[in-house]
């Protein structure tokens, strides 16, 4: 727990400076969900920490709109399994083994899979 307590001391030290919010943490079960947010006051990033302080489960990442750029899995502090990143009318879908790229997708907008991504 000790630990815990360290690494967010120094996330959230690490982002008062360039943010005007500072970010938020929630006990959600074994795990604490960080949140992170722009200048302007919308969510820059939300996510998941383990008990050792490594990211873990679900991280979100939006821009200062509040549009969803960026979603993905982490274990034990690496990335994993399937992420998307949203650039205009572009979804890309990149897929994560032991923290290494495996493959790259690419979907424009008008497809069934980023549209119905992007609306869930």
């Amino acid at each position: 727990m000790k630990n815990i307590i360290v690494f967010i001391a120094l996330m959230a030290t690490s982002f008062v400076f360039a943010q005007s919010k500072k970010p938020t943490y929630e006990i959600k079960g074994d795990l604490i969900q960080g949140t992170f947010y722009h200048e302007n006051g919308e969510i820059q990033q939300r996510g998941l920490y383990n008990k050792e302080g490594k990211l873990h489960g679900e991280w979100k990442s939006f821009n200062a709109k509040g549009e969803k750029v960026a979603v993905g899995n982490y274990e034990n502090g690496k990335k994993s399994g399937k992420w998307f990143f949203w650039d205009g009318n572009t979804l890309s879908e990149v897929d994560y083994t032991n923290n290494n790229i495996a493959g790259i997708k690419t979907h424009e907008n008008n497809s069934n899979v980023a549209v119905n991504f992007i609306n869930n």
